[in-house]
């Protein structure tokens, strides 16, 4: 069976957010089971491969597409499009040409279908959400899927820009890629795809709702029979206490990690003596921070340590810098990127955080439970369908839960967390107990192969 993976970014070529890692690691693990899979990427700056093709794309003028090749990957080289700092946009907002960016990357990457006779295209979120659509208009005997990693990032662009797209007028209606008077290619991808997928079994479900559905919930209950939801697996040579370069020492057990703990507080000057909450994250409203930060005082109240590793929202960069030098070694803030530090407060710390708002799927927790850092999580996508609230007296659950969204709710689940902690026998197990998880690809991997096939 011949996969095309279809997406704006993967590693190791590309990377902004979980999107880069499910598409640079679920191929290799489809080509394990036998499929022959290939991923196509427009061709970023730095992306090196040997010209294999060339076309002309019609999109209001013929522009020269070359298609480069390295390994199993493809990529579309159009420099004017593609070589920037960036893949989306830079600080002050979305690239204005991003409508013309990613229709010439679907234009060119429908014609290289047809050309390699795939039998199943995956498109992953709104940047290849047109190719379900192309390939329906142009009869290419080939099935679709199409992903959606994150249900608020839609690709809306203005309806003069809809000549671009190079297909009928009657597409654009309420019952095709019309939205409210927009574009929208997030849209175009869920309505011709064959099958639609998401990252989670519940952001499935939450996603056919007003209040997670983002204005796009009434057309995904009309895709319902064809909607499934597939927890993303990690890469666990990447993602391994026991061949984990970057941590301070390797470790199967618990008295192995709090040997990384050592490690981790002496680095970020931190107390060594209370429990430590971890975070790795993108700084933002969604990731939760609203209500961090309302619960912060609380939180050192009731007796943590916290480190953070992120960057985003201003607001919150600057309302947390406060807090590391209110409670100087209690607190480290770290605004940045930093893979060696990120793999270090995984190992390091007793708890690991995501107070989402929302979150499809979340690979942080499936890290943290690798490493026996025991998560504390909302009941929101895939968070609910991974963790669940650990009982001491039954040892039942790998985690510390909250539902409601708010700051109290948290503080509740803080309180859980330290109180168990306290049972030093009893934390000692339930970190242990997270270390057997298994949320490898493999298993999500075998999952995708037999919908290609029922497909």
């Amino acid at each position: 069976m011949k996969v095309a993976f279809v997406a704006s970014e993967a590693i190791p070529h590309a990377k902004t957010g979980g999107l880069a890692d499910v598409v640079g690691t679920l191929p290799g693990h489809l080509r394990k089971l036998g499929a022959e899979a290939v991923t196509f990427l427009p061709k970023y700056p730095g992306i090196k491969g040997t010209c294999i093709d060339e076309l002309d794309i019609e999109m209001k003028g013929r522009h020269h597409v070359r298609i480069f090749q390295d390994g199993y990957f493809c990529f579309i080289d159009y420099p004017r499009y593609y070589e920037r700092t960036g893949l989306y946009g830079t600080e002050k907002g979305d690239f204005l040409d991003n409508c013309e960016r990613f229709t010439l990357f679907c234009k060119a990457v429908t014609i290289l279908l047809e050309k390699g006779h795939f039998d199943v295209v995956h498109c992953h979120d709104w940047q290849s959400g047109l190719i379900p659509l192309y390939i329906k208009e142009q009869a290419i005997p080939a099935k679709s899927v199409f992903t959606i990693h994150n249900l608020g990032y839609q690709g809306k662009f203005p309806r003069n820009k809809f000549p671009l797209l190079g297909i009928n007028k009657s597409y654009f209606t309420p019952e095709g890629i019309e939205y409210y008077g927009d574009i929208n290619f997030l849209k175009a991808g869920i309505l011709y795809a064959d099958r639609v997928t998401t990252v989670s079994e519940n952001y499935a479900r939450e996603i056919q709702t007003p209040e997670l559905g983002f204005g796009l919930d009434g057309v995904l209950r009309t895709r319902s029979a064809q909607l499934v939801g597939i927890v993303n697996g990690i890469d666990y040579s990447q993602w391994n206490p026991e061949t984990d370069k970057l941590i301070n020492s390797t470790y199967c057990d618990y008295a192995g990690k709090q040997s990384n703990k050592d490690f981790l507080v002496s680095e970020c000057h931190l107390d060594p003596c209370v429990p430590l909450i971890g975070m790795v994250s993108r700084v933002a409203e969604q990731k939760g921070f609203d209500i961090l930060v309302k619960a912060f005082d609380d939180m050192m109240t009731i007796g943590f340590g916290f480190v953070l590793l992120g960057f985003g929202d201003k607001q919150y960069h600057e309302k947390l810098k406060r807090f590391e030098s209110v409670y100087r070694r209690r607190v480290c803030v770290n605004i940045k990127f930093d893979n060696t530090l990120a793999h270090r407060i995984y190992a390091g710390s007793d708890f690991f955080l995501m107070p989402s708002q929302y979150e499809p799927c979340g690979l942080g927790q499936l890290i943290s439970l690798r490493y026996g850092t025991v998560p504390i999580v909302r009941a929101t996508g895939g968070l609910a369908d991974t963790v669940t609230g650990f009982q001491s007296e039954t040892m039942h659950g790998n985690g510390f839960v909250f539902t409601d969204y708010t700051s109290a709710a948290l503080v509740k689940a803080f309180s859980r967390a330290h109180e168990a902690y306290s049972q030093k026998q009893v934390f000692q197990q339930l970190s242990e107990k997270c270390m057997t998880y298994d949320f490898s690809w493999k298993g999500s991997a075998k999952k995708y192969l037999a919908m290609y096939n029922a497909l």
